[in-house]
């Protein structure tokens, strides 16, 4: 179980934890107990942190927010001045990260077991959705930028496709197979001229 415990505090060690949990035993797996024992934590310790199990998933979906955040550092974002070129970029280089690194991956399957987990918990749905917010308003912003006509179906149509190219990649029937740079910067912008010169 790959955590990343070297320089993180102990909540972020916990929440870490639980991402990895959840990416290697699924939503099962992940107990109080079972991040103190994978954490290398004293007995109690997630307890003292998150007392309930929808704390603890709460801290998870913060900290998954966190970390997808830091794979596209923020002075490598697209400036929505760029155009429709500076989204493609931008975005092709983000998915790429997110598909060719171990890590990364990982991160994603803990992500799919915290989004079916909001579909059973209305409070965490409303978490959950709060911290996607902050990824699909600068998104909003770009498509705006680009010469959408339509921005909200527009950032929910490409939304859709980033997510189902990811989830194909990592969880279905094309995870064997990551696609290069070069190939998502051609998807991307097949994409946005189908969208954008409708």
């Amino acid at each position: 179980m790959s955590v990343r415990a070297e320089g993180s505090s102990r909540p972020e060690l916990i929440a870490d934890t639980a991402l990895a949990l959840l990416a290697e035993r699924g939503m099962r797996g992940l107990t109080h107990r079972a991040v103190d024992e994978a954490a290398g934590l004293p007995p109690g310790s997630t307890s003292n942190h998150a007392r309930t199990r929808l704390a603890l998933l709460e801290a998870a979906v913060r900290r998954q927010a966190q970390r997808e955040a830091a794979v596209l550092t923020p002075d490598e974002l697209p400036d929505p001045a760029g155009g429709r070129a500076a989204l493609v970029e931008g975005l092709s280089l983000a998915l790429h990260r997110f598909l060719s690194g171990a890590e990364h991956r990982a991160l994603l399957v803990s992500r799919y077991e915290l989004a079916l987990e909001a579909t059973r918990r209305p409070e965490l749905r409303a978490y959950y959705d709060a911290t996607g917010a902050r990824f699909r308003e600068p998104l909003h912003a770009f498509v705006r930028a680009a010469g959408s006509t339509d921005p909200d179906r527009h950032t929910l149509s490409l939304v859709a496709w980033c997510d189902g190219l990811m989830f194909s990649c990592v969880a279905g029937s094309y995870s064997a197979r990551t696609p290069t740079v070069e190939e998502l910067r051609a998807g991307f912008g097949e994409l946005l001229r189908g969208m954008l010169d409708e």
